[in-house]
This record gives structure tokens, C-alpha cells and sequence, in this order.
């Protein structure tokens, strides 16, 4: 019996890129002999509604977008029993597909869709909002302010481009932060909680987070100068930063954070709340369509 699913595509995901990328993906499914039924999303709030009706009626929800829509339709998911997710990467970092080995070509990713085994997955859930990545504040909260107003044709880079743009100003800040009933205060860069362990265009940020262990690696990223910051940015790239001593990797299932000046949190590239907050990881939270 094909598959019946409903494609939810955010046409701006990848400066446009998932929009270009939309016909292409239809007809290749069709091709599969997956039935498809199509919808734009006009915000992440309408992807959510869109995913919960769609699981509703028994369709699998594939996204096309940038992990945020992932994320999103997550959320709308985890309140459906039996619902299935799928995902086809059309962003700009694409970094859910990166972790799980899903293909980062989007048209030949669709044969995850039609063969791919059905999988339960965690997710992270802050301030009432899933994510499936990383949760991040800190040097990363204006990181990603600067990464979200980039120009669209820079494509992944608009993370390296936060990350330097955000060095200019930057302060260190005095975190708190509470794992499991642990308290750990230092003074240093940021502070991220990982489901997953990939963000910002295939940054290893955990590079020892699963995404089926019930907890979350929270990384702790401690007071050092720029020049030293520099030198270690590119080790992010392969994990190795965590080598680093000023790098502390804890773990567990509830997460509160503070800090001594405001932060916005974001999580898969989008902002989710204010400080404090309390991150939790949500064990078996989805079923996703991954490679056989």
C-alpha cells in the first residue's frame, strides 16, 4: 500500500531553496509511489496546524524546510498517538538530517520516505516549545541574532558569520546551571543543552549526544580570551572542542539555566524563550522515518 503523506514546505526555508526545491520533490515521491498532497506553510504556528490535522487523518507529515520547521511540526506531532514524521532537508543547516543519515540532497532523500523504518526518537521540549536539537544561550543567543539577518547567500556560513559578528561586543556572562538537582555557576561564553548533537550547519556542538538516551549532554563553555575562542571555533567542526578544559560537558534530564544578564534561547535556529528556563529532554517523544 503507498504511502500517504502530506508535504509541508516553508518556501522562504534556505533563502528560497525549498521552494525551488518543492516541484522536484513531488514528482520524485510520485515516482516512489508515495501520494502526496501539498501545503505552504505561511509561519511555523501554521505548520503545526497543518502537521496536526494531516496526522489526524492518518497521513505520515514529511517536512521540507530547515530543522525550525522540523522542530515545529515535531511539537504538533508529539500530541498525535501514532503519528509519523518525515523529513527532507530544504534549510539552510539541515542539521537533523546530518545526525540521523538522512541524505542532505533532498530528492534523494525521498526514498527515506517511501522505504525508511519508522524510529522513536527523543526530543527536547523549553519554555513550552519541542525542539530536536540543540538549545543554546549565551555568545549563541547573538550568534544567532546575527546568523537570522544574514544574507541568504552566504547558506551555512550564516552561522560562522554570526559567531564572528557576535565576538565583536561580546562580554562573558555568569551562568548558573542545574542538572539533575547538580548546580554548576561559571563565567564564560554559553551554555547549550543538546537532544542532538549538531547545530548551526554541521557544528558537532555534543558530539556524544543520542538521540534515544532519555537525557540531554549539556555543554558548558567557560571563560577564555577571543584569541584562544578563535583558535577552538574551527574543532567544533569535528567535535574535538570538548577536549578543550574550558569546555564541560554534563548530563542529564532536566536542565535549569540563569545567568546574570538577559538571553534569548534558541533552539534549531529559532528564539523559544527568555532566562531562567528549564530544558527537559523528552524520552521517546516521536517516531521519524530514517534510512534502512
Amino acid at each position: 500500500m503507498a504511502r500517504r503523506i502530506a508535504l509541508i514546505a516553508n518556501p522562504a526555508a534556505g533563502g528560497g531553496r525549498a521552494a525551488r526545491l518543492l516541484p522536484g520533490v513531488v514528482e520524485r515521491l510520485n515516482a516512489l509511489d508515495v501520494t502526496v498532497r501539498a501545503e505552504v506553510t505561511r509561519s511555523l504556528a501554521h505548520a503545526r496546524e497543518l502537521a496536526g490535522d494531516a496526522a489526524r487523518s492518518g497521513e505520515t507529515v514529511v517536512t521540507l524546510g530547515g530543522d525550525g520547521l522540523v522542530g515545529a511540526v515535531a511539537g504538533a506531532l508529539r500530541a498525535e498517538p501514532g503519528s509519523v514524521l518525515g523529513v527532507l532537508p530544504g534549510g539552510r543547516g539541515n542539521d537533523f538530517c546530518r545526525v540521523t543519515g538522512i541524505p542532505l540532497d533532498a530528492l534523494e532523500a525521498c526514498a527515506v520516505i517511501s522505504g525508511g523504518v519508522e524510529t522513536v526518537l527523543d526530543a527536547g521540549e523549553a519554555a513550552g516549545t519541542t525542539f530536536i536539537g540543540i538549545a543554546s544561550l549565551g555568545f549563541d543567543s547573538d550568534a544567532n541574532q546575527y546568523a537570522n539577518t544574514a544574507p541568504a547567500r552566504l547558506g551555512p556560513l550564516v552561522y560562522l558569520y554570526g559567531a564572528l559578528r557576535a565576538m565583536v561586543g561580546w562580554k562573558h556572562a555568569q551562568f548558573t546551571v542545574v542538572v539533575d538537582g547538580e548546580r554548576t555557576s561559571f563565567s564564560g561564553w554559553a551554555v547549550a543543552a543538546a537532544n542532538s548533537g549538531a547545530y548551526g550547519g554541521g557544528m558537532l556542538m555534543a558530539p556524544g549526544a543520542k538521540l534515544d538516551d532519555g537525557e540531554l549532554d549539556v555543554v558548558l563553555t567557560q571563560a577564555s580570551g577571543r584569541a584562544h575562542f578563535l583558535r577552538t571555533l574551527p574543532k567544533v567542526f569535528k567535535g574535538t572542542h570538548v577536549e578543550d578544559p574550558r569546555v564541560m560537558v554534563l548530563r542529564g534530564a532536566v536542565v535549569e539555566i540563569d545567568a546574570d544578564r538577559p538571553f534569548t534561547v534558541y533552539a534549531d535556529g529559532d528564539p523559544i524563550g527568555e532566562l531562567p528556563i528549564t530544558v527537559r529532554a523528552v524520552p521517546g517523544a516521536l517516531r521519524v522515518l530514517l534510512p534502512a
